[in-house]
Formats: structure tokens, C-alpha cells, sequence
């Protein structure tokens, strides 16, 4: 019932069985109903082998990726800046 849900570092590690199917459920049920935001470090490109699972693989990013606004962020990191002057 979450009007937006914010998934972030998005594939830091491979999905196994029960966590591509909690996503699968998750990006399911909200879409066409309520927003998400996905961040993630890793390029988009790389999602499918990081889910695993053609066909879930397949029907998480349809959900995402074919409905979505994409932001590609370029630069340094800003924390770079802060442990410099720390």
C-alpha cells in the first residue's frame, strides 16, 4: 500500500530463487498502481544476469525498465569528497 518504494544498490549481489521471486511479487504487484524507484550502481545491461531466471529475469525488467524515466547519473562520487575532508 506504499505509494513509493525506493530499491537502492539495485544487484550488488546475484539473485537466488526465493529473492527473484519476492522481487518478482514486488515489481508485479505495484505496477501500473503505485511508484518505484530503482538505483543501482550496476548498468542496466548487467540486470538480466544478475536476476537470473530468463523468464523472471525477463517479466521483472519488462515491468521496469519498458515503463520507467531513466536517469543515468555520470561524475565522481561524492563521497570521495567527503572522506577527503574528513
Amino acid at each position: 500500500n506504499t505509494q513509493l518504494l525506493i530499491l537502492d544498490d539495485f544487484g550488488l549481489q546475484a539473485f537466488d530463487s526465493v529473492t527473484r521471486e519476492i522481487v518478482m511479487d514486488i515489481i508485479d504487484d505495484r505496477f501500473g498502481e503505485s511508484s518505484t524507484i530503482v538505483s543501482s550502481q550496476i548498468p542496466v545491461s548487467a540486470w538480466y544476469d544478475l536476476i537470473g531466471e530468463g523468464t523472471i529475469a525477463d517479466a521483472i525488467l519488462d515491468r521496469l525498465v519498458n515503463s520507467s524515466h531513466r536517469l543515468d547519473l555520470k561524475g565522481e562520487s561524492l563521497r570521495k569528497g567527503i572522506l577527503k575532508n574528513e
